[in-house]
């Protein structure tokens, strides 16, 4: 008699799972197939090369950044959550567009071996004209100290984004920040 109980109680309880998986899997559709989640990520080690363009572009399923380095760049950490400038400590959070931010941290410097800038913004500057992107609302510029670089990047909502690291053109590389438009289809 026990056993048959614990046997249509297992058999409930794995029909109720069943059920709930199947259901939960056609609710969470991914948006253009991208699972790329929205937990801390970060990457490569510390370079020497100055960064010396910020971009954005417009995708079908996501916004785009790009930090482009005059040689290999592969270090950076980035995360939701207040943004601090390099060497001052103030938070970016007051000039940033956006619902959420994301934390950028560029492991190479915005300045050369002389320590001449290789960028044109001051701390606090925005960095790119995020005007008419689905997702992208603002790129804001936290300094560079100690080899490290700082941006926060200025969403719409905390939405699920990766990183990746291009060569070239040339001896160039890029370290690109995607973030989606939606979570869900």
């Amino acid at each position: 008699m026990r056993l048959k109980r614990a046997l249509v109680a297992l058999t409930v309880l794995l029909g109720g799972l069943l059920a709930g998986t199947g259901g939960a899997a056609a609710a969470t559709t991914p948006y253009c197939g991208i699972t790329w989640g929205s937990t801390a990520k970060s990457g490569g080690a510390l370079s020497s090369a100055p960064l010396v363009e910020v971009r954005a572009g417009k995708h079908d399923c996501w916004d785009r950044v790009v930090f482009e380095f005059a040689g290999p760049a592969n270090g950076w950490s980035v995360a939701y959550g207040e943004t601090w400038t390099e060497g001052q400590g103030l938070a970016l959070s007051p000039y940033t567009a956006g619902g959420a931010l994301l934390r950028v941290s560029l492991r190479a410097p915005a300045y050369d071996e002389n320590h001449v800038a290789t960028l044109p913004y001051r701390t606090g500057d925005h960095a790119v004209n995020a005007l008419g992107y689905r997702t992208l609302r603002d790129v804001v510029f936290g300094g560079s100290f100690e080899g490290y670089t700082t941006f926060a990047v200025g969403v719409r909502a905390q939405l699920p984004y990766r990183v990746f690291v291009l060569t070239g053109p040339g001896t160039h590389s890029r370290i690109v920040l995607d973030v989606a438009h939606k979570w869900q289809a």
